[in-house]
C-alpha cells in the first residue's frame, strides 16, 4: 500500500471514532435542567454548596425534592438532613452549583 492509503484510513478511523464519542456525549445542559426539576425547581432551591465531589442544597420544601429519580439521573448517593440534601456527584458538582447560581 502507498503511504497516502494509510492516512486516508487513519483520517476515516479518527472521523468514524470522533462520531460514535460526540454521539455518546450526554446533553450536560439538559441533565442539568432535569436536576434542578428533581429538586423541586428553581423556586424551592435557596442555597447551594460544594464540598469536593458532594453538592450540597438546602431547599424550601424537602419534600418536593425526587430522591430517586436524582440517583436515577447519576448521582452515586444522596442523604436528607433536616432542610437540606447532599448529593455526591463527582465531577458535575461544581458545574451544577454554576448552573443555579446562574439561574438565580
Amino acid at each position: 500500500m502507498e503511504p497516502y492509503q494509510y492516512i486516508i484510513i487513519i483520517a476515516v478511523l479518527l472521523i468514524i471514532a470522533f462520531s460514535v464519542v460526540k454521539m455518546n456525549k450526554k446533553d450536560l445542559k439538559l441533565e442539568l435542567n432535569k436536576l434542578v426539576d428533581l429538586l423541586g425547581g428553581k423556586e424551592n432551591i435557596l442555597s447551594t454548596e460544594v464540598e469536593m465531589s458532594r453538592f450540597k442544597v438546602t431547599l424550601k420544601d424537602v419534600s418536593k425534592a425526587n430522591k430517586d429519580g436524582i440517583l436515577k439521573l447519576g448521582a452515586k448517593g444522596v442523604v436528607e438532613i433536616d432542610d437540606q440534601l447532599k448529593i455526591i456527584l463527582g465531577s458535575d458538582a461544581k458545574k451544577l452549583k454554576k448552573y443555579i447560581d446562574d439561574l438565580k
